[in-house]
Parts: structure tokens; C-alpha cells; sequence
């Protein structure tokens, strides 16, 4: 209200000039009475004109006020749509979450275990190769050994075979 008053005093006195410059106040020097009346009627049409331009700004005040209200009531229900969309975004994502959530730690567990699996079968398939390696050397050195049997025992039986056609014939020259 403070800064209506000098917004008031200000149109009052624009008022006052435009009542003097279109002839409704037009000489002071007249009789006292009629100056009186005149003054007074000044009084009621600017006062008149005062009331008409507040009730135009009141009237202009509850216009806006209106339309910032129906504004308010638009954004209103637009923030609970989007309160609404939100959580229904959330009940869809929610269960996924959980369920992948859940996949990942079953992924990350199995991880784990396979880990020292991996290992494990590294240490053993070169174990497995260092055995197969031993196993076709001792193989190796077998048919080698096996070969040089065969090989003594096909020179001994020559030998025992000479030596008894060797008794043999000196069985025969005996008398």
C-alpha cells in the first residue's frame, strides 16, 4: 500500500491537468461558491476516475490472478503425471533390476570358481603332457629294448643252433 500512495497522488495530479486542459477547470478568479462546486465537481470526476482505473486494475489483478491459478492447476496435474509416470517407470524397471542384479552375482560367483578351475586344468594338462611325453620316451626306449631281445635272442638260438650241429657232427665222427 505504501507505493500506491505516491502512484495515486501521481494520477491524481495527471488528472487535475487533464481536467484543466480540456476546460472543466478553467478560471480560478471566479465567485467563491462556484469555485466550490467546481472544485467539488473536479473532485467527484477525478475521484470518479480514480474509482473507474482501480477497478480496472482490480479487475485486470483478478484476471491474471486467475489465469496464474489455472496456470498453477495445468502444472499441477502435470507434476502428478509425471509423479505417476515415474513410478511406473520404476515398477518396470524395478524387477529387471532385482533379476539382473541376481544375474550378475551368479556370473560373478561362477567367475570365482572358475578361476581356480582354469588354473587347475593348465597345472594338469601340462602334468598330462610331461607324463604322455615320459610315458612315449619309456615306450620308445621299450621297443628299443624289445628290438635288441629279439635281436639277442635270434643270435643266441643261432649260436645254440651252430654249437648243436656242432655236437652233432662230433657225435656222428665218434666210433
Amino acid at each position: 500500500m505504501t507505493t500506491q500512495k505516491p502512484i495515486l497522488e501521481q494520477q491524481m495530479s495527471q488528472m487535475q491537468i487533464k481536467l484543466k486542459s480540456s476546460g472543466i477547470i478553467s478560471n480560478y478568479n471566479e465567485s467563491p461558491l462556484l469555485r466550490d462546486e467546481k472544485d467539488e465537481e473536479i473532485s467527484r470526476s477525478a475521484l470518479a476516475m480514480f474509482r473507474a482505473k482501480e477497478e480496472e486494475i482490480e479487475k485486470k489483478k483478478m484476471e491474471v490472478r486467475d489465469k496464474v491459478h489455472a496456470h498453477l492447476g495445468r502444472v499441477e496435474e502435470a507434476t502428478k503425471r509425471l509423479a505417476e509416470i515415474r513410478e511406473e517407470l520404476e515398477a518396470l524397471t524395478d524387477p529387471m533390476r532385482k533379476e539382473v542384479s541376481m544375474v550378475r552375482k551368479r556370473i560373478d560367483t561362477v567367475n570365482r570358481e572358475l578361476k581356480p578351475l582354469g588354473l587347475s586344468c593348465q597345472k594338469k594338462e601340462r602334468e598330462y603332457k610331461e607324463a604322455l611325453e615320459a610315458f612315449n620316451d619309456k615306450n620308445k626306449e621299450k621297443a628299443q629294448l624289445v628290438s635288441k631281445l629279439v635281436e639277442l635272442v635270434g643270435e643266441s638260438e643261432k649260436l645254440r643252433m651252430k654249437k648243436l650241429e656242432e655236437l652233432s657232427r662230433n657225435i656222428e665222427t665218434l666210433p
